[in-house]
């Protein structure tokens, strides 16, 4: 079975721009780079902002993800601070370092079931 299929095909990236096509542009901007950071992994305020073309809008990006009304479709919880701290999280800090925890563990099973496909 493979797992990678059931588990990184929830919503098209076209999907997803059509929930947020009410957004201010910023928050557009950022929500769409988020969903580009890949499961496992993290990236800082600061590499969302240079990512978008806007270096020192690091705490903008902070409250535009703050404001996010899809949490578990827009992976928020993926962006930390430059130094490794978690920052914040609407949800709590404590779901956040637990989603990034489960992403670990679910990408290692990923990975496995994904090399059994082939």
């Amino acid at each position: 079975m493979c797992l990678q299929r059931e588990y990184m095909n929830t919503l098209s990236k076209k999907e997803i721009r059509i929930l947020i096509k009410d957004l201010p542009p910023f928050e557009k901007k950022v929500f769409l780079k988020v969903l580009q950071i890949p499961l496992g992994e993290t990236r800082s305020y600061k590499w969302v902002a240079e990512s978008i073309g806007l270096p020192k809008c690091v705490r903008k990006v902070g409250r535009a993800l703050s404001k996010n009304p899809y949490p578990f479709l827009i992976p928020c919880h993926r962006v930390i601070r430059a130094g490794g701290a978690l920052g914040g999280y609407a949800l709590g800090v404590e779901v956040k370092r637990f989603l990034l925890d489960l992403e670990k563990r679910a990408k290692s099973v990923i990975i496995k079931s994904t090399d059994e496909c082939r």
